[in-house]
């Protein structure tokens, strides 16, 4: 294996907290790292960034002990160790914040902070003192909420909240943060930026990964950039610009998007009054109405809380709506489930990739065409599964996605997280819908992956389908969408075309009114 990149500069060894040398990791098939020297800096933040696929994530895991490598070493403040496990990872201080969140939802809020590493006093798990610690870690990340809460009433964003005071209820010398922001709001990524540097001055060493460039650019003191499992170059933040940061990335591979509104059809979806409410009281979704045309592109904007998640979920039919009407090509779908709009012409990428998306035991093969077994695809006239098919059509989708896999058969979880996404795209794809809805399709993909599904949002309209995404980038709708709907508490409060769109409305639109 072999590797060219811009020589590390030397450094002081007292500044480095954690090397790497040579350090590969081989799958079958598969070289996920190519001979990597990475550096470390103590006490800063060092960003990590590269497109999916580059190695970050498995240079990640192995440093918080989930993956072992295939050759090299890891060498803590100067001497060399084994982190067989997590286990091993923490007891040297490092821990990690998974992109993909690692929670259990039938736990409350306190028993996920504290799992595996729970408090005891006489031989019996302190719940008292747990409680008082996890109230006053959620306080550190002004999270108003019960620790006793049970983690499924949470949406995703305050969910993550927890993961990161998860990691903050340890002894932690460095701490990993692979994408943390991905699902957060603007208010809340403040509030972590502000975690961030109370613990840079309690001497904690943040590895930061995002593709977010402007929170790199703000947050980060150190910048290392990864390609195709090799690590180019290293620069303090101070020293690098984004046009540098974009040509390291991504070298010759370069890529750009340009709008082209396709040749919109007749009405295809049609939304009248749609109407959920919470358990507890107040709306999910508030006398929703709108249209959707074949060929049309609509983008919905948002903060988080806003009901884009739950108003996609109503009308895959995952959600309950106690009230309102939803016509597909002038059929009304009252009463009809969800199996049953899948094979009506609706189809959902789901926001939560990896808890609602794929079924991370199953091969990317399996995964693809999951959503197809029981609908028209794969099957014999006498109801037996087609192989030959499957695998033909799988190997089509894989070329036309442009997947990175060298082998359908092997574990979804074998993929980057921009191709995993691309896998769930294909599955969606597979059962020849006629409305696809992407619940944040581009959330924790990198820059190249974004610019695949934003051509590939294209060209399903262009060929003929008809396109809702949500997005909490409001670039990316901007870019992306022939006509943008803003929602903030359940309701729609704006329905603008293209030409009438500007940042100052979206953003006014896009905030609660009490």
């Amino acid at each position: 294996m072999s590797q060219t990149y811009t020589e590390i500069p030397d450094k002081n060894e007292s500044e480095v907290i954690i090397e790497t040398r040579g350090l590969s990791r081989v799958y079958p098939g598969v070289v996920a790292l190519d001979n990597v020297d990475y550096r470390v800096y103590r006490n800063k933040v060092n960003v990590l960034i590269g497109e999916n696929g580059a190695g970050k994530s498995t240079m990640m895991k192995m440093l918080a002990g989930v993956e072992t490598p295939s050759s090299g070493q890891i060498f803590l403040d100067g001497e060399p160790v084994l982190l067989s496990s997590t286990h091993d990872a923490e007891k040297h201080g490092i821990s990690i914040i998974f992109q993909e969140l690692n929670l259990f939802p039938n736990m409350n809020v306190m028993d996920n902070i504290f799992i595996a590493n729970e408090i005891f006093q006489k031989g019996k798990i302190n719940e008292k003192y747990q409680y008082e610690l996890a109230k006053s870690l959620l306080e550190r990340l002004e999270l108003n909420v019960d620790p006793s809460t049970p983690l499924e009433e949470l949406g995703i964003g305050h969910q993550q909240l927890v993961e990161i005071a998860r990691a903050l209820s340890k002894d932690t010398r460095v701490l990993i943060m692979d994408e943390p922001t991905s699902a957060l709001s603007q208010s809340e990524v403040r509030i972590l930026f502000n975690v961030i540097e109370q613990l840079k001055r309690r001497g904690v060493t943040i590895i930061y990964i995002s593709h977010r460039l402007e929170e790199l650019m703000e947050i980060g003191d150190h910048i290392t950039i990864f390609r195709d499992g090799r690590f180019i170059s290293e620069r303090n933040v101070s020293d690098a610009s984004v046009p540098w940061i974009i040509e390291q990335m991504v070298g010759d591979k370069k890529k750009h998007f340009d709008y082209q509104p396709a040749q919109q059809g007749n009405t295809v979806l049609e939304i009248n009054g749609l109407t959920a409410l919470h358990q507890s009281g107040g709306y999910k979704l508030n006398d929703v109405s709108f249209s959707l045309k074949k060929g049309e592109v609509i983008g919905i904007y948002g903060l988080l809380g806003a009901g884009r998640t739950e108003l996609f979920k109503g009308l895959i039919g995952l959600m309950p709506c106690q009230s309102g009407s939803i016509y597909l090509n002038g059929e009304h779908l009252e009463n009809i489930h969800f199996q049953s709009r899948l094979k009506k012409g609706l189809a959902l990428v789901p926001e939560d990739r990896q808890g609602e998306g794929v079924v991370q035991m199953m091969s990317i093969k399996s995964n693809m065409t999951l959503s197809d077994l029981s609908l028209k695809g794969f099957r014999h006239a006498w109801k037996w599964l087609n192989p030959q098919k499957e695998q033909a059509n799988v190997e089509e989708m894989i070329k036309q996605l442009a997947i990175k896999v060298s082998d359908p058969e092997l574990p979804i979880t074998s993929l980057s997280g921009g191709n995993q996404q691309k896998v769930v795209l294909g599955k969606a794809l597979m059962t020849k819908p006629e409305v696809v809805l992407l619940d944040e399709p581009t959330r924790g993909i990198d820059i190249g992956a974004k610019t695949d599904v934003y051509h590939l949002i294209g060209k399903m309209a262009r060929e003929g389908l008809a396109v809702m995404f949500s997005s909490s980038e409001l670039d990316e709708v901007m870019a992306l969408a022939d006509r943008i709907l803003v929602m903030a508490d359940g309701r729609i409060t704006a329905d603008l075309p293209r030409h009438a769109v500007t940042r100052e409305k979206l953003i006014a639109a896009s905030t609660p009114q009490d």
